[in-house]
């Protein structure tokens, strides 16, 4: 058994007001809400720190819970969030962005099941095959390394695994074969216990240089199991731009 809690912040640089913005008839965030119902989860939580988007919420039915708002990392709401349910510490619960809301329901089940598989983990996230050179030298697109057992090793925004040989003059056309380039899918399962003691801890000199919140996990020694995503996610919700993209695609089905 899981939680699903969907973080959702009015204040957005790209695109203020971000979780209301109408998408087929529904503001953004039902239709999040609406996926994460699909999934096995024992309850769908929205969390955020602005009065109107928990009125909003309430309007379609769904539990909607208002937090502090200042908190510094998205891990530090989530926090405040199972307290406010009085979750045990053993639960588990999965962190879906406020801003997919074409989330596929197969994903959060599948960060869910790979938490209760992996008992030495505190969290299980999901990654996908990078394919392609621009992609790994783009800093907005997070690599991840792990071990044979899928266990963390390291994320980073720079490109990595770094090939001495390949790249060692100009930038190549193309990825190096047969080697695992990953990309990062920002798709969370918690063990609640973990959130609590994550609070405590001191942002870590990794975190602060690359702006990853998981960093300050593996320096506590906390380690993340990451999968292969079963299903490729579409794109989220950040400008004007991909907000007029997932109309279109919602418009078409």
């Amino acid at each position: 058994m899981f939680h699903v809690i969907i973080p959702a912040r009015y204040a957005s640089t790209r695109l203020p007001g971000k979780p209301l913005q109408d998408i087929a008839g529904k503001p953004m965030i039902r239709h999040v809400w609406e996926q994460a119902r699909k999934s096995a989860a024992a309850s769908v939580t929205i969390a955020t720190d602005d009065v109107r988007i928990v009125e909003a919420c309430r309007e379609f039915g769904a539990d909607a819970l208002l937090t502090r708002d200042d908190h510094p990392s998205g891990t530090d709401r989530l926090q405040e969030v199972v307290s406010q349910l009085g979750l045990d510490s053993e639960a588990h619960v999965v962190n879906v962005q406020g801003d997919e809301p074409m989330i596929p329901p197969v994903l959060i089940d599948q960060v869910a099941a790979n938490l209760r598989a992996f008992s030495a983990a505190s969290i299980a996230t999901l990654a996908e095959p990078l394919q392609d050179i621009d992609t790994l030298f783009n800093p907005n697109a997070v690599k991840v390394v792990t071990d044979h057992q899928g266990f963390a090793l390291y994320f980073s925004r720079a490109p990595m695994p770094w090939c001495r040989d390949a790249f060692a003059g100009e930038r190549p056309a193309s990825l190096p074969e047969d080697i695992p380039f990953r990309r990062h899918i920002g798709l969370y399962a918690y063990k609640v216990g973990f959130l609590h003691d994550y609070v405590r801890w001191p942002t870590s000199p990794l975190e602060a240089a690359e702006s990853l919140e998981q960093l300050r996990a593996l320096w506590f020694g906390c380690r993340i199991h990451v999968a292969d995503a079963c299903e490729v996610p579409p794109a989220g919700v950040d400008t004007l731009e991909d907000l007029e993209r997932v109309r279109q695609l919602l418009a078409a089905r």
